[in-house]
């Protein structure tokens, strides 16, 4: 389940969308605009994404995430448009058997959306405004 949306994600819907008979947990990830990057201040951001691949490369993580990991359902929504800090861009849910299958895939998830999905932020603070490079993995 892929939603590439300027709505925020309806959290509740998709728990209940990812949950199946048999899951033992369903672990969740909310992305947020936080309000400093790389020591400078942001004042808010904007969000664009080439949808088409977009869509592709986050159907082939997801497929990635329950053939790795076992997990029994993946869901993304991320959002595009313009944020200020503290919206939701990204809301990730995971049900598995085990939190820890679980918990993997959803950090695997995660990092492989910030190294291959086309989606590109630029964050404005008081001295103006930058496109942000992917991010390295920690």
């Amino acid at each position: 389940m892929i939603f590439i949306q300027r709505e925020e994600a309806d959290r509740n819907a998709i728990t209940e969308m990812v949950q199946r008979s048999g899951s033992g947990c369903v672990v969740q990830f909310i992305g947020v605009v936080r309000d400093n990057s790389e020591g400078k201040e942001v004042s808010n951001m904007t969000v664009e994404v080439y949808e088409e691949m977009a869509r592709k490369q986050l159907e082939d993580i997801r497929a990635e995430c329950k053939a790795k990991f076992g997990v029994q359902e993946v869901a993304i929504v991320h959002r595009y448009g313009e944020f200020k800090v503290g919206d939701e861009l990204v809301f990730i849910a995971i049900s598995a058997g085990h939190r820890k299958a679980a918990f993997k895939a959803c950090m695997y998830f995660i990092d492989e959306l910030k190294q291959r999905v086309p989606i590109w932020k630029k964050e404005v603070n008081p001295d103006g405004s930058y496109w942000v490079e992917g991010e390295k993995r920690e």
